[in-house]
């Protein structure tokens, strides 16, 4: 049974860090392309990042390029999202997806499997 649990939200100051994980079970992280997606109150759920299948490339965001680094450990069967210079409007609760599509660039119809989210909030 293929499972993704979110970890790592919390509440931060602007300017701070945090750094998620995504647990995967029952399948391999490496043939899969994993996403992290947000979802602030009020708006449309929005891509963050995605680590391609077999470790082909990542994309971002621009909203968040520079700031935000995803990586797969895939050992531990993990992605991480580490999260820098964190801004208010990073406020969203965060979820992990994942395909096992080869093409695919992590968009949101794209994805088969999704965790229950993690919240971060950013707040003086």
């Amino acid at each position: 049974q293929v499972q993704l649990v979110e970890s790592g939200g919390g509440l931060v100051k602007p300017g701070g860090s945090l750094r998620l994980s995504c647990a995967a079970s029952g399948f391999s992280v490496d043939g899969y392309a994993i996403g992290w997606f947000r979802q602030a109150p009020g708006k449309e759920r929005e891509g963050v990042s995605c680590i391609l299948s077999s470790n082909s490339g990542t994309i971002y965001a621009n909203s968040v390029k520079g700031r935000f680094i995803t990586s797969r450990d895939n050992a531990k069967s993990t992605v991480y999202l580490q999260m820098n210079s964190l801004k208010p409007e990073d406020t969203a609760e965060y979820y992990c997806a994942a395909t096992p599509k080869s093409a695919a660039l992590c968009a949101t119809y794209d994805m088969d499997y999704w965790g229950n989210g993690t919240l971060v909030t950013v707040s003086s």
